[in-house]
């Protein structure tokens, strides 16, 4: 989707600034240059659409439909179905979660989304396939998608609404306020943009300061931590290989299809296929550049609440992996 972007991106790092490419310096700007674009553009388009959304359809009514009705479970499923076929990393899901919080989604449905949608998409099912064949690709997919709907499940009966950052409930009392008044005159969508648009660069202003400096953290990370760093703590010996690989992963940033490669050598060394698996849900689904961005949306509490429950989801999914294979 986003190829025209990392030409741009190598153009300005390898010809312009004529950068070699074995530099990790290369690597860690090439790496910032293209993510903090993805996600600034992602960022816009989402809000924008959200804002549309929002100033036609009752905040409350949705929120309460969701949060009240039985569904029996359901809406975590289809949120975790929804993560499965948007390809982003961790940090690209962090707009689509601004706008799912901004559009009166419950937090755990929320959360499902953004749990599965960095683990599981077309991408990483495709080289899925290639690497280990069918049978671990649905075992995978199967995992990833239990993991975000139970985790959202969970993350929804603690409600943690009121760990949500004072700015998030300010721009939710907005949206709401805009709303009413667009219901209240009966505006067209022409008339209706001005104020959409100044609710977009409302909360970008608000947004972008963590969104560079959480990319810059992982563009660091990204250039100069090397793959093999960790290998020698994933020995199938270790009883607590899976745990281990699991947080030691967190430094770590990469999106799916970037870190199976890693996976596929970790496994031909002898690392037990659900402890790779485990490390690279880790470093895909917890990163500490998706904290920061989160930073701004959510409190230190609620991160680490966030942090702790999926941590222990894959952990459970890593010895599951390797009982099952």
């Amino acid at each position: 989707m986003f190829d025209w972007l990392q030409n741009i991106a190598d153009w300005l790092v390898y010809d312009v600034l004529n950068l070699d490419k074995e530099q990790h310096l290369a690597e860690a700007l090439n790496f910032f240059i293209y993510d903090t674009v993805k996600i600034l553009i992602l960022l816009f388009i989402v809000i924008f659409l959200m804002g549309i959304v929002n100033s036609y359809f009752p905040v409350d009514k949705v929120k309460n439909y969701l949060s009240r009705n039985k569904l029996y479970g359901l809406e975590y499923l289809m949120a975790s179905l929804f993560g499965v076929v948007t390809p982003f990393c961790s940090c690209s899901s962090v707009p689509l979660f601004i706008g799912f919080v901004r559009g009166g989604i419950p937090l755990g449905v929320t959360f499902s989304f953004l749990i599965t949608s960095p683990l599981v998409n077309e991408v990483a099912i495709g080289l899925f396939v290639g690497l280990f064949g069918i049978k671990t690709t649905i075992i995978y997919i199967v995992s990833g998608i239990l993991l975000g709907t139970v985790s959202g499940v969970i993350l929804q009966k603690l409600k943690l609404e009121s760990f949500l950052t004072s700015w998030v409930k300010e721009v939710l009392m907005t949206a709401q306020k805009e709303q009413d008044a667009f219901i209240a005159e009966k505006q067209t969508l022409k008339q209706r943009l001005p104020l959409i648009w100044d609710d977009v660069f409302k909360i970008l202003k608000g947004v972008v300061p963590y969104v560079l400096v959480g990319i810059a953290i992982g563009g660091l990370m990204h250039g100069y931590i090397p793959e093999g760093f960790f290998e020698k703590y994933m020995d199938k010996d270790n009883l607590f290989a899976v745990p281990i690989a699991t947080i030691l992963a967190i430094p770590m940033y990469s999106n799916a299809s970037g870190i199976l490669p890693v996976v596929q050598v970790l496994v031909a060394k002898g690392i037990p296929l659900g402890t790779a698996i485990a490390f690279m849900m880790g470093v895909v689904g917890l990163s500490l550049p998706e904290a920061m961005l989160l930073k701004k949306v959510m409190t230190i509490k609620l991160i680490a609440i966030f942090f702790g429950v999926v941590t222990l989801c894959i952990i459970i999914s890593g010895y599951l992996f390797n009982i099952i294979l």
